[in-house]
């Protein structure tokens, strides 16, 4: 059969993209410790590699990846998590399947070669098992506490106490205290219930994102003098965990971003007003001056 110039240039668009996302799956699966999720990424390479010999059989041509994707698509994955850049490369091919759909027409075998192929990667994609999503109940337990209870906690300190290097020493005494109390309250809570976690790491997971999250929120008391400017850049970066975490959950766990969002930033930035009138308050009627 003869193919256009444009239909051919979609092809070979298609052709390296398969190609690339093999040479992704393949790298990961070097580098992943446990034997069944290896297996899984090479089974899933496999199918992309099929894929490529497919839409190789059609434009008779062969194309080089895109190192430039594999590059990052490798490094999210390594700091992020292989489950999370895995499922985050797998959603930006919304468009390859609407453009998959358009050439049914001409090659009736596309349809049912990779839509078989596609829902073998999704069942192989959810069987994937990462120790970090595993704990991530732990993680959102010292992040949402650290976040709620800190930008409270300095929202008060920045009207009671009216300087930065005190608000800081402050907030950073309470919040580390604040971390290990949550750790240890997470490693009984995990040791008392019957489950598969381990609970000296839940009790990792849960401190180390409170203390993330501590040094984040106190790092503009740390930099600037004005108490005003560092109160609404904190509560910027408070916004700015809350999305960037909960994109995370919505892209590894495949849940919803908009409402958790909402009612994370919600949560935080109201305790976070209150707080600051009841700092008001108490440096004006107990005559508080710093």
């Amino acid at each position: 059969m003869r193919i256009d110039k444009e239909i051919q240039k979609q092809l070979l668009i298609f052709q390296k993209n398969e190609k690339t996302e093999y040479h992704i799956y393949m790298k990961l699966a070097r580098k992943v410790q446990c034997p069944e999720n290896r297996k899984i990424l090479k089974s899933i390479a496999e199918d992309e590699l099929k894929h490529y010999e497919f839409w190789r059989t059609l434009t008779q041509s062969d194309v080089k990846p895109n190192q430039w994707k594999i590059g990052i698509y490798y490094l999210i994955s390594r700091i992020f998590g292989f489950t999370f850049g895995i499922k985050l490369m797998e959603n930006g091919e919304g468009d390859a399947q609407d453009n998959y759909q358009q050439l049914v027409t001409l090659f009736p075998e596309v349809k049912n070669i990779v839509q078989d192929e596609n829902d073998h990667e999704e069942t192989l994609i959810r069987l994937l098992d990462e120790e970090r999503l595993r704990y991530i109940g732990s993680i959102v337990l010292g992040l949402n506490d650290a976040l709620v209870e800190l930008t409270g906690a300095l929202a008060g300190l920045t009207l009671a106490l009216q300087n930065t290097q005190l608000i800081a020493l402050t907030g950073l005494i309470t919040g580390i205290a604040a971390a290990l109390s949550m750790a240890a309250s997470e490693y009984l809570s995990t040791k008392s219930e019957d489950t598969a976690q381990n609970p000296m790491k839940a009790s990792i997971y849960t401190g180390s994102a409170y203390v993330m999250t501590v040094i984040i929120l106190i790092l503009p008391y740390l930099i600037f003098d004005n108490y005003y400017l560092c109160l609404a850049l904190t509560l910027t970066a408070a916004i700015l965990i809350i999305a960037f975490f909960n994109y995370y959950i919505s892209v590894a766990k495949e849940v919803p971003f908009k409402n958790r969002f909402l009612e994370m930033a919600g949560l935080s930035l109201s305790v976070a007003i209150l707080s600051f009138f009841i700092g008001y308050l108490i440096r004006m009627f107990l005559g508080v001056d710093v």
